[in-house]
This record gives C-alpha cells, sequence and structure tokens, in this order.
C-alpha cells in the first residue's frame, strides 16, 4: 500500500503531506515514510476517525497534535494554533489530516501564504487539488487572509 492511497493524499513537499482519514495500517505506512508528527484537524466522530488515533500514533513512534475544528465553523483561533503547533514543527516531516482533507487543504493554502511565501494563485490552486470550497470555507479563506494581510 502506497501513501498515495489514503484519500485524498496531497505530498506538498518533502517535509509536508496532507490527506484525508487514513487507517491505522496507512498511519503505520506514514511512519514508515520517515514522518514524525501526525496532526489531527477532524473531529473526535466515530463516523471519521479511528477509536484512538492518539494511541495508535504514538504506539508507532511520532509525536500527535489533535486540533479539532469544526467543519461548518472554522474559526481564526483554529488557524493560529495550527500556524503555532506548525512553527514548533519546523524541520520536522509533518502529515496533516482531516476527514477528507477540506479543513486541512484550506489551512495548509493559509500556511502557506502565510509562512512559506506563496501567492494567493499558488495557495487557491493547493485547495483546488482536493476541493472547491462552500460558502463557510470560501467566507472563511477570505476572512483569514484580510486579517492576516495575506494578499495577492
Amino acid at each position: 500500500m502506497a501513501l498515495d492511497a489514503i484519500k485524498h493524499f496531497v505530498a506538498v513537499s518533502p517535509t509536508l503531506a496532507t490527506a484525508g482519514q487514513p487507517s491505522e495500517a496507512q498511519l503505520r505506512e506514514v511512519a514508515q515514510a520517515g514522518f514524525e508528527v501526525v496532526i489531527n484537524l477532524g473531529l473526535l466522530d466515530p463516523r471519521y476517525c479511528l477509536a484512538d488515533e492518539a494511541g495508535c500514533v504514538r504506539a508507532l513512534g511520532l509525536d500527535y497534535a489533535h486540533l479539532p475544528v469544526d467543519f461548518g465553523a472554522p474559526a481564526a483561533a483554529d488557524l493560529q494554533r495550527f500556524l503555532d503547533v506548525m512553527a514548533a514543527c519546523d524541520g520536522r516531516r509533518v502529515f496533516v489530516h482531516c476527514a477528507a482533507n477540506y479543513r486541512v487543504a484550506c489551512f495548509v493554502a493559509l500556511y502557506g501564504q502565510a509562512r512559506l511565501g506563496w501567492s494567493r494563485a499558488a495557495a487557491d490552486a493547493h485547495v483546488a487539488r482536493v476541493w472547491q470550497p462552500d460558502a463557510v470555507w470560501s467566507a472563511f479563506l477570505e476572512r483569514a487572509r484580510m486579517e492576516r494581510g495575506l494578499g495577492d
């Protein structure tokens, strides 16, 4: 099984990958691929998550951060927590996921603009690899860009 078998897997860079919810077997592949940190933006909803993802990830020797983001109400504080955790992971290989890689695609796009020097067009292209944001997420992206001075 390859990493690209994980739902909506995107290799953003050699040190950053994103995806939808991986299985336990896929998390083992993430560890075997050399990732050091798993960040989960999904909610603890048994319809979309593993029963004990934190325990599974830690048993694989990886660090784990759970930063739940309500899909229907993403907030500036959620984004700030994500940016803070990403800053703390600087220099490490990071795998970020949620249920379908929709939340993550938007957060990584904003991270790319804020910290990696991405243009708005590059950030939007990243999101479009996975989905077309609905009204809630389109408004969140615009608001976050305005609040953080992330122009074109």
